[in-house]
């Protein structure tokens, strides 16, 4: 017989299990959206209702009645943007694409910022204000960059509002990037709403391994360093050795980048399986030779954003040579201020920006004598770039990691003052099975792009029934080495 209440427990949001791509719920969840998304495939309509549902679904069960946020938003901009695009009078064109943006940061402010300006307010003497401690709605901060880029493209006159308000919602909700992206535009996604819903070999191996890549960054790589010892460097690393300081660091950096693009692979491959195709998100960011480099390969659609709504709008390089890299630095602050409500997120966008503006110089430099060396120096001095930018994107992690500076000096003093190099068989004799998952990341990372085109030609030649046994084999794997508790995702936070 059924148990009633234990359904309902399932099926309602559960503050402390919210659904996860590798959750075991999510698996049924997917498994039953596919299923009726299929049986209704050659309906338009029908797979925006079916799509539509299931998301707002999985943001309730993602972080509860906040699903009503994603509601109001598409509603607002939905309406905003028809009225900008069909009212003829600039001066109220441009007021309600400011509504807008008000409506938009407003709404991200309040529940992001509010607490941490509350605490800015109470250290300057200037009021004692009681923290609201707001839950953050997750995905707020995507689907809020996804909002004003609509309106802000319309206002520009870039794309034309769509007509149905069900498109829009369905665009806004699309659950596999809601909450954590890639950032998606509308531009680059309507339009393919209305094209006929077809499944061919390339999208399913497509699809298959993007999937299974997603989970195997996730799952094996990223929780399994945490769990077993980057988590433990960063709980308190004044007890620890200036070594296992280091290695933590470099761990946190195949958590972070194999958590993120992980769960964005996931989002990748689970639209092409439903018939649609998302920009990828990340491009192997620590092959990189130098940090503007970085930028182009790491959280793309961020980085993108940033670049087309706020640097370009702020002059951009049109203004000469140090309003360029005060734009830069200016957009880097609010990229990592964007992170979150923190003075780490803050200076870790600074420094950032900093370095893109050093690197705006040295490539102008370059270019005003023909270009970088040639030959066995070039590939020297690219193998040193990316070395050395590996190297700073990793010291500037250890303050978007660290609960507070403290924390983050704290590590780089063990690091620089109590290194103990000669620990390292006994560290590696503790932690032996962590550095070999982490040597075999980065190998990964590090393979040619075409490894990774051969595999997904090799899936896609596979008959379905052999696809589904390799879906199959790999969860079944899957479900063996993953901890009994899912890791929550970093970015979930953003």
């Amino acid at each position: 017989m059924i148990d009633v209440n234990k359904l309902l427990e399932i099926l309602l949001y559960q503050k402390d299990d919210p659904i996860l791509f590798n959750s075991a719920f999510f698996f049924y969840f997917f498994a039953a959206f596919l299923l009726i998304y299929l049986a209704v495939g050659r309906s338009k309509e029908g797979r925006v209702a079916v799509f539509t549902i299931f998301s707002l679904y999985f943001f309730y069960k993602a972080c509860g009645y906040y699903v009503g946020l994603v509601i109001i938003s598409a509603i607002v901009d939905f309406n905003l943007s028809r009225w900008i695009y069909y009212t003829e009078d600039k001066r109220k064109q441009k007021s309600l694409l400011i509504l807008s943006i008000i409506l938009n940061l407003g709404l991200l402010f309040f529940f992001k910022y509010t607490d941490f300006f509350i605490g800015i307010v109470n250290d300057l003497k200037l009021a004692n204000f009681q923290p609201l401690k707001l839950l953050l709605p997750i995905g707020i901060s995507f689907y809020t960059f996804e909002n004003l880029s609509y309106t802000i493209d319309v206002y520009r006159r870039e794309i034309k509002p769509v007509d149905s308000f069900m498109d829009y919602l369905f665009f806004l909700s699309f659950f596999p990037k809601l909450m954590m992206g890639p950032i998606v535009r509308a531009a680059d996604f309507i339009p393919q709403i209305s094209q006929p819903y077809v499944l061919d070999k390339d999208d399913i191996g497509k699809g298959m391994y993007l999937i299974i890549a997603g989970l195997f960054k996730k799952v094996v790589i990223s929780d399994f360093i945490n769990q077993n010892f980057v988590q433990y460097i960063f709980d308190d690393p004044s007890k620890h050795t200036g070594l296992e300081c280091l290695l933590g660091v470099y761990g946190y950096a195949l958590i972070i980048y194999c958590d993120f693009s992980g769960y964005s692979d996931m989002a990748l491959g689970i639209a092409r399986w439903t018939g649609f195709k998302i920009p990828p998100n990340f491009d192997s960011p620590y092959q990189s030779s130098n940090i503007t480099e970085f930028w182009r390969r790491w959280h793309i659609s961020l980085s993108s954003w940033l670049r087309d709504y706020l640097y370009i709008p702020l002059g951009g390089n049109r203004k000469g040579k140090i309003r360029q890299y005060v734009n830069l630095l200016l957009t880097m602050l609010i990229g990592g201020f964007w992170h979150g409500a923190s003075w780490n997120f803050i200076f870790w966008g600074a420094m950032h920006g900093g370095a893109l503006a050093v690197d705006k110089v040295r490539l102008d430099w370059l270019k005003a004598r023909g270009g970088g060396a040639t030959g066995w120096v070039g590939t020297v001095m690219k193998v040193g770039g990316v070395i050395f930018t590996f190297h700073f994107v990793c010291f500037c992690w250890i303050f978007f990691k660290a609960s507070t500076f403290q924390d983050a000096w704290a590590l780089i003093h063990q690091v620089v003052y109590d290194f103990q190099p000669e620990v390292w068989l006994e560290l590696y004799n503790g932690y032996t099975a962590v550095f070999w998952v982490m040597l075999l990341a980065f190998i990964l990372h590090f393979l040619p792009g075409r490894m990774e085109r051969y595999t997904e030609q090799g899936l896609s030649r596979l008959p379905v029934v052999a696809s589904v046994v390799v879906m199959v084999v790999f969860i079944w794997l899957l479900v063996q080495v993953k901890s009994t508790q899912p890791m929550m995702p970093i970015y979930l936070q953003f």
